[in-house]
């Protein structure tokens, strides 16, 4: 299993941007996938999963700002940040799960300038 995240970047609060993962070695339609992210000095947090049906979930402070996607074909999973705030600063991971082992990308970065 392999994970490569990008598109963070530096931008300005109320901005957008749109991450994405690409994955290989699992089987999209029945693996779960999420995207986490990761303060300076904080604990890494979850910010939004996505089943392999498509039932999503969502951290509260990103509800109505954040949408998480995914396509099968490119086996790719997406989030989409709307209204960017400085808090939403970090580094963002990809994770998933096979076989009792969770795999995660190597992050990437997300900037936000107030």
């Amino acid at each position: 299993v392999q994970l490569q995240a990008f598109g963070g970047g530096f931008v300005q609060a109320g901005d957008s941007l749109r991450l994405s993962c690409k994955a290989s070695g699992i089987n999209p339609k029945i693996t779960t996938m999420a995207w986490y992210r990761q303060a300076p000095g904080e604990q890494r947090e979850l910010v939004a999963n996505i089943s392999g049906s498509g039932n999503t979930a969502y951290l509260d402070s990103v509800k109505g700002r954040f949408t998480i996607s995914r396509d099968y074909a490119r086996n790719t999973m997406y989030l989409q940040m709307n209204g960017l705030k400085f808090e939403d600063t970090g580094r963002y991971y990809c994770w998933t799960r096979r076989a009792d082992r969770n795999y995660w990308g190597q992050g990437t970065e997300v900037t936000v300038s107030s």
